[in-house]
């Protein structure tokens, strides 16, 4: 076949779009930005695939240097799933302002500055931070990091180019717990992403994912009471269907702080009427469940000595989601009754539920699950009950003798209490790669089944 023919059978092949987006989805992703240099038409074709999944871990520079600017203008429509990171560091933390001439502190009342889109010149002709002073001790006294954090215009630049965005993860880990009342860089860079998505037409944007987030984040992201909220902020939040949260845990005493349980329950609230699936996790320690926080005793206290005495006497709102399927929780202290009653609320809607790693305060699980015999009719769900208990992991006892492995084994399981989990739906999943892990190569297998105590052949 001569030069000209395989050129145009590949013209050929290239624009039938079926085999063509087949052989790019087959190109390796560390290949993808080379393949995108061969030619103009080889590079429009692969962003969609390359830039599909974006990280972004923000720095000074990412929303306002010109170049990365006007790449995002390009690529910007090929972004599906944004993963937004800006870890807490020694860069993020923000020393206490001082006066330059008497050297006391100087409070630093934050409102957000969006200039108008009429008037170009508005962010020149007007202080960004309140006043001109405010504006000058800022800039001597904070990070180039802070200011980007703080640019909300920036911001909604980047976000308005993400045309097709569906997905927005925001990350934020490293918070120490001493820090945990003391606002940094990363509680400006929250207000600016919530703004801009508020102010960015995002209309394919159904799915928010918080990542190891820290207990005060979600004041920063709550459009109804955080910084630079406006009327219209809830309609643009009330899109999110699909909602994961990881937050560091506020650690289950007799009296755990209640501030940020209570503004995690008001952010739960927003998403009371869009949410079809929600999936909640503590990482560290147990905590509350977040589902319940109504009916805890810690936040139903009336003493005056509350930070905020003019609401102490006011009863959180139980949190009722209109079209809520799918719910998990994990690592969580809940009693036998708070189940009871949120599966009770959403009995209309609810098809599936997972508790994972889940701590029972009072009752038992037939308690807590006893809404299902009452709505089912019957007690059928109970014969998909699991018996769950911790088994050793023995990947391989070669060369150990049967009955040392008999008696370790008999020893464990006398001393190991077996705990009893009701299973409901996809309580217990068991992907291929932890089968794997668990009974190893097949080889492994079989070398262990030729050497245990079961004396396979």
């Amino acid at each position: 076949m001569g030069p000209m023919a395989s050129g145009s059978a590949f013209v050929r092949f290239w624009l039938t779009d079926k085999p063509r987006d087949t052989f790019l989805s087959s190109i390796a992703k560390e290949d993808l930005p080379s393949f995108r240099l061969a030619c103009h038409d080889f590079g429009v074709r692969a962003a969609p695939l390359l830039f599909e999944n974006t990280t972004i871990t923000f720095r000074a520079s990412s929303f306002t240097k010109p170049a990365r600017m006007a790449a995002l203008d390009r690529i910007g429509h090929t972004i599906k799933t944004l993963h937004f990171s800006m870890p807490h560091t020694s860069e993020t933390f923000l020393p206490p302002l001082l006066d330059p001439v008497t050297g006391e502190e100087v409070n630093f009342i934050y409102e957000p500055y969006v200039p108008s889109i009429n008037d170009s010149a508005s962010r020149l002709s007007n202080p960004t931070y309140g006043s001109w002073e405010m504006t000058d001790l800022l800039v001597k006294q904070y990070s180039p990091l802070f200011h980007a954090a703080a640019n909300i215009p920036s911001f909604i630049r980047a976000f308005s180019a993400l045309t097709n965005l569906q997905r927005l993860q925001i990350s934020c880990p490293g918070q120490e717990a001493g820090q945990r009342y003391r606002r940094s860089i990363v509680d400006y860079g929250l207000i600016s992403i919530r703004i801009a998505v508020e102010r960015s037409n995002l209309q394919y944007l159904d799915t928010l994912s918080l990542a190891s987030i820290h207990p005060g984040a979600v004041l920063y992201l709550n459009p109804m009471m955080g910084f630079g909220a406006r009327p219209n902020s809830l309609k643009r939040w009330k899109r999110i269907t699909n909602l994961t949260i990881c937050m560091d845990s506020i650690p289950f005493t007799p009296y755990p702080p209640t501030d940020h349980l209570k503004l995690l329950h008001s952010y739960l609230q927003v998403f009371a009427s869009s949410l079809t699936d929600l999936v909640f996790r503590w990482k560290g320690v147990k905590g509350l469940s977040p589902l319940s926080l109504d009916k805890e005793v810690c936040l139903q206290d009336k003493s005056p000595a509350m930070a905020c005495p003019r609401r102490c006497h006011l009863a959180l709102q139980p949190l009722k989601f209109e079209r809520l399927t799918t719910m998990e929780v994990e690592n969580i202290v809940v009693d036998a009754s708070q189940v009871s009653s949120f599966i009770t609320a959403h009995r209309r809607s609810i098809s599936e539920f997972n508790f994972e790693d889940t701590h029972l305060r009072s009752g038992t699980w037939d308690q807590a699950l006893a809404p299902l015999t009452r709505i089912s009719g019957s007690d059928k769900w109970k014969e998909k009950a699991e018996e769950v208990m911790d088994v050793p992991l023995l990947l391989s006892p070669a060369g150990i003798e049967g009955s040392k492995v008999n008696e370790v084994l008999l020893d464990y399981f006398n001393c190991k209490p077996r705990v009893f989990r009701p299973s409901i739906g996809a309580w217990q999943r068991v992907g291929a790669k932890s089968r794997e892990l668990f009974w190893g190569t097949p080889e492994h297998m079989k070398t262990f089944l030729r050497t245990s105590i079961l004396s396979w052949r």
